[in-house]
């Protein structure tokens, strides 16, 4: 796929997550299919970028390209020095965050509060375009603050007129937060009034209900945020289903037991091992999640301290599976039909 001067492998990208899109989850999700990942969004505010997380965010070191950071905020010189800050650091993409529904985010007027303000949005987008020439700007947004102000189609032509180069919609407003289906109408409706490419996103959980999505909505490729959380393998499901039209089979036991142990060896590598143990614990949350035994042993993991002393309890976890002879199912969807 052609997308912002950048030919990817695909059309599914990685959603960009706080707390989970770093760059372990990132190049997982690239091995595993991924076209593109989205870095979790980094703050315009030049005073945090010294500290340790935002360094962390914007360590892109030996990461597969193209490389997608996100940033965040609600002044356009902040957003606009962001902007140029990330390039330096090895961003050859920058991604605007309108779409992040978090209190501590729109309370400082930045993520999906910004969708109140048209005129601020257009000076945060023309700012950004101009601070960074050499880059494509990419918008993530949703479909408007509340079910009453779906604005998404005006702003999909401001960002159109700014420059933007790609739009990434979720289909909830600012006010659904994570609750109810996400709709696809407004994306459609985008989709038909923009040039840029469009990608749908929100409750996209399974090859089918992509398939489904990108007809309806017409759109130019999926992004997948919740669904990959501990189920990277379903990008690679999602490829061979729109180039082949047939399923693939679960992953087996083991292999999921390989897959959640390397991505827990680059989590220690990235963060080191106090650290990296206490992040491991919600991924191994994840990976294990609907499977006998799981929440006996997540509670185990949750008072485990050590690399070795983790990692040893995951193979014992799968390897018990693996000899009972459980069997893992094609994940449940909340695919529907998506009647016209």
């Amino acid at each position: 796929m052609d997308f912002a001067g950048f030919q990817l492998r695909n059309n599914l990208f990685v959603a960009p997550m706080a707390g989970v899109t770093d760059r372990p989850f990132r190049q997982l999700c690239k091995r595993m299919g991924a076209g593109l990942a989205v870095s979790e969004m980094v703050t315009s505010n030049n005073l945090l970028y010294a500290t340790r997380k935002t360094q962390r965010r914007v360590d892109h070191a030996g990461e597969t390209e193209p490389i997608s950071v996100q940033i965040a905020g609600g002044d356009p010189q902040m957003m606009a020095e962001a902007a140029r800050h990330n390039q330096a650091n090895g961003a050859q993409i920058i991604d605007i965050n309108m779409g992040c529904p978090a209190k501590k985010v729109c309370n400082k007027a930045a993520g999906s509060a910004l969708m109140r303000d048209e005129v601020l949005v257009g000076q945060i987008l023309e700012a950004v375009v101009s601070a960074v020439p050499d880059l494509p700007v990419t918008l993530k947004m949703r479909t408007g603050w509340d079910r009453d102000n779906r604005n998404a189609p005006r702003l999909a032509h401001i960002a159109q007129e700014a420059g933007i180069r790609a739009l990434a919609i979720h289909g909830r407003t600012r006010a659904d937060k994570y609750m109810g289906n996400a709709e696809y109408d407004t994306i459609a409706s985008i989709k038909q009034q923009v040039r840029i490419p469009v990608i749908a996103n929100g409750d996209i959980d399974s090859a089918r209900k992509a398939a489904a999505v990108l007809e309806y909505t017409g759109a130019d490729g999926v992004m997948i945020g919740r669904a990959a959380q501990g189920r990277p393998w379903i990008f690679r499901e999602i490829e061979h289903f729109l180039a082949t039209g047939e399923e693939l089979p679960a992953p087996e036991v083991l292999e999921i037991r390989d897959i959640c142990r390397s991505h827990l060896n680059d989590l220690y590598a990235f963060y080191g091992e106090w650290s990296g143990v206490r992040i491991a614990r919600k991924h191994i949350g994840w990976y294990t999640k609907g499977l006998a035994g799981a929440q006996q042993f997540r509670q185990a993991m949750n008072v485990e301290e050590t690399v070795e002393g983790q990692l040893a309890a995951t193979d014992r976890f799968f390897d018990h599976l693996h000899r009972q002879g459980v069997q893992l199912q094609l994940q449940p969807s909340c695919y529907e039909e998506l009647a016209a």
